[in-house]
């Protein structure tokens, strides 16, 4: 109920602000996400809104609510579908459960490397996963670097597939998280971000599954001082615009948008890429033990996982696009 006033008032002040923005000229796009404003996807944004002040000749601007201000990544993706909200950030884990092909990004071990995804993310396969969101209202507008996912655990360690088996691990509401930690034998349970720290201060689950920069910021290492890289999922953050924004926005407009999304993605890219040797320097120094297991450990456990898909011929198809992508 509370967060529901709290975007009702949200949403009749911006009218009136944007009202009077649009009369003197300027569009200001609101835009919400969920991250600390220490984190280089919010750094990337706060470039972004400078270089779209820039290229508008200040006819258009960017306001951003970062930390969950108008709430978790699933009710942000709610208020962009009914058009209280312009833009957000989300990881594709959960906006798999809006967009359904999204899914495939979040399958265990389906990328070779690094390089390797950005190459689909880039290319066609993933413009087309971008373009799949405009019938549910959802205009995918580029993907921010998330790095790699491991584990990391409050009592005991994770050496193997085998260290998991009884152990309540947190995930996203995505159902391809929750098969991949079954799978792997641990017991998926979905808890918003928000809500992890006490979770696990509590005992409410034994660990969790993040990148090395959300590890850090969070302070998760504070409760969790073992953190296995065995890095099971490539799960990028996807930038999103409404519809209802979008198709509002002249040609022109449109243009200016997208050039400065694409700027902030080459410099939220670099910025992750130093983010991460901070984080595990960081952790490490606050008494957290990295462990870089045998991956292969991890991927032989369940390199059937895909064969489950056979079934969904857009999805088979999906998946062996991306694996032939060189």
């Amino acid at each position: 109920m509370k967060l529901y006033l709290k975007v009702v008032f949200f949403s009749l002040g911006m009218l009136l602000v944007n009202g009077c923005g649009e009369l003197s000229g300027t569009r200001t796009l609101r835009l919400a996400h969920g991250l600390d404003v220490n984190h280089s996807v919010h750094k990337a944004m706060v470039k972004m809104g400078e270089d779209l002040k820039r290229v508008s000749g200040g006819k258009m601007r960017l306001e951003i609510y970062p930390n969950q201000q108008l709430g978790t990544e699933r009710q942000c993706l709610e208020l962009l579908q009914i058009g209280s909200l312009d833009m957000t950030k989300v990881s594709v884990g959960t906006l798999e459960n809006f967009a359904p092909k999204m899914k495939v990004l979040g399958l265990p071990f389906l990328f070779r490397d690094r390089q390797h995804s950005f190459d689909v993310l880039d290319g066609p396969i993933g413009q087309e996963l971008l373009n799949d969101g405009e019938q549910y209202w959802l205009k995918g507008l580029g993907y921010y670097d998330a790095g790699s996912r491991s584990f990391y655990t409050k009592d005991r360690p994770i050496n193997s597939p085998e260290d998991l088996e009884g152990l309540k691990i947190r995930v996203m509401e995505s159902v391809t998280a929750m098969d991949m930690v079954k799978d792997l034998g641990g017991s998926p349970t979905p808890i918003s971000w928000g809500e992890l720290y006490t979770a696990l201060q509590q005992g409410v689950v034994d660990g969790a599954e993040n990148n090395p920069p959300s590890f850090y910021l969070s302070r998760h290492y504070e409760v969790c001082k073992f953190y296995t890289l065995d890095e099971h999922t490539v799960l990028p953050d996807v930038l999103l615009a409404g519809t209802h924004l979008w198709d509002s926005l002249s040609e022109e407009e449109q243009g200016w948008l997208k050039q400065a999304v694409d700027g902030s993605i080459g410099y939220q890219r670099k910025l992750w890429a130093e983010s991460e040797e901070e984080a595990l320097a960081e952790v490490e120094k606050a008494g957290v033990e990295i462990i870089r297991p045998d991956k292969s450990l991890f991927s032989e456990k369940i390199k059937d996982s895909f064969d489950k898909y056979k079934d969904d011929e857009a999805m088979y198809k999906l998946i062996q696009e991306i694996q032939a992508t060189k």
